[in-house]
C-alpha cells in the first residue's frame, strides 16, 4: 500500500512527471475532512515529516465521539522524546498497540462502522512500525475510501539542509518535486509571500475556507454515506 511513500524524492519527482500542483502538510492522525481537500486539489502530496513535532498539534491526536455523545480526545501512545525531535523520528512504546486499544474502548461507535469502512477500522487498530508509517497507512486508507489520488512522498526523502526554514523550505520542496503551483489551506495566507513565490516561478493558491465539521473525518465516515463525502471532495478537485 505504501510503496510510493518509500520512494526517494528524485525518483518520485520523475514518476509523477512534474506535477502541476503540490500540497505540503504535516501528517495528521485521522484528520478532519478539510485536510483531505489538499489531496483533492493536488497532483502530489508531500508529507512534511522533517520538522519539529508539535506537541499540541494534530500529528498524534484527534477527537472522536465517546459513549456519551460528546467529543473526546484520543491520543496515540508515544515514547517521550526531547522537544526538538522531528516528526519522522517519533517512536511507539513496545506496548503501544495494547495501550491504544484500551483508549479506543471509550468510542463504541467504532464497533458500528459501515462495512465499507472496515479496512479503515482495521488500519486504525493495527499499531505497528513508527508513528509516521502508521499515520501514513491511515491517511492512505482514508484517501482510497474517499476515492482520492494517492501520490505521496515524504519531505525527509529530499535531504534538504536543516538550515533552510519556513517559506524557503517549502519553496525548495516545490522545486524538488517539479511543481509549478503550491496549494495550502485557507489559514496559511499569512505564512507566505505571493511575491517570493512568483519570483520562484510558483503560483501560490489557497483552498476556500472550510466550513464543515472540524472533528476527525472518521466521525463523519461512521455516520454519513460515502458518496456524500466523495462528492464534497470532488467539488474541491474541480476547482483546481
Amino acid at each position: 500500500m505504501t510503496g510510493n511513500i518509500e520512494t526517494s524524492g528524485e525518483a518520485m519527482a520523475g514518476r509523477v512527471a512534474a506535477p502541476r500542483t503540490v500540497a505540503i502538510m504535516q501528517p495528521y492522525f485521522i484528520p478532519y475532512t478539510g485536510y483531505f481537500q489538499l489531496f483533492a486539489a493536488s497532483d502530489v502530496f508531500v508529507i512534511y515529516d522533517c520538522v519539529q513535532f508539535p506537541r499540541r498539534g494534530w500529528v498524534h491526536r484527534n477527537k472522536l465521539i465517546d459513549a456519551s455523545g460528546a467529543e473526546r480526545w484520543v491520543t496515540l501512545p508515544l515514547v517521550k522524546v526531547p522537544q526538538s525531535t522531528l516528526i519522522k523520528d517519533l517512536e511507539f512504546p513496545p506496548d503501544a498497540g495494547e495501550q491504544f486499544r484500551q483508549r479506543l474502548r471509550a468510542f463504541p461507535a467504532l464497533n458500528r462502522a459501515p462495512s465499507a469502512a472496515g479496512p479503515l477500522i482495521d488500519a486504525l487498530m493495527d499499531v505497528h512500525g513508527t508513528p509516521l508509517a502508521y499515520i501514513e497507512r491511515l491517511l492512505e486508507t482514508i484517501a482510497r475510501y474517499l476515492e482520492l489520488p494517492w501520490n505521496v512522498v515524504r519531505s525527509s526523502s529530499f535531504g534538504i539542509s536543516s538550515d533552510v526554514h519556513g517559506q524557503d523550505r517549502i519553496l525548495e520542496i516545490v522545486r524538488r518535486v517539479g511543481a509549478r503551483r503550491y496549494v495550502n489551506a485557507s489559514g496559511g495566507g499569512s505564512l507566505y509571500s505571493q511575491d517570493a513565490f512568483a519570483e520562484a516561478g510558483v503560483e501560490l493558491r489557497f483552498l476556500s475556507e472550510y466550513r464543515g465539521p472540524t472533528s476527525s473525518v472518521l466521525a463523519r465516515i461512521l455516520v454519513e454515506e460515502r458518496d456524500r463525502l466523495v462528492a464534497e471532495l470532488l467539488e474541491t478537485r474541480r476547482a483546481f
